[in-house]
């Protein structure tokens, strides 16, 4: 059986937001993540916003995406993490 194809062109540039808990060490874990399946991430493209609460964090990181397969991967890699709560 065949994959279906995918409504992404590759390479692209596909932001993901990674929501999880407010703590020190966050933003660079996800950054460490993202960084093993894409060597070229850029931290620069980071977007990071506290929750209301101040609970929780909202960082969106914006991934030069070469294939379904290599965001597949960020996405279990991320998703796996303790401290991330949603990936989106």
């Amino acid at each position: 059986m065949s994959e279906p194809e995918s409504l992404i062109r590759y390479p692209t540039d596909f932001p993901i937001k990674i929501m999880g808990v407010n703590e020190i060490g966050f933003e660079a874990a996800v950054a460490d993540l993202i960084r093993e399946h894409a060597p070229d991430f850029d931290l620069a493209t980071i977007e990071v916003r506290e929750s209301r609460g101040g609970r929780y964090l909202s960082v969106t990181a914006t991934v030069h995406a070469t294939s379904r397969a290599q965001l597949d991967a960020i996405y279990r890699a991320l998703t796996s993490h303790p401290k991330v709560k949603v990936v989106l």
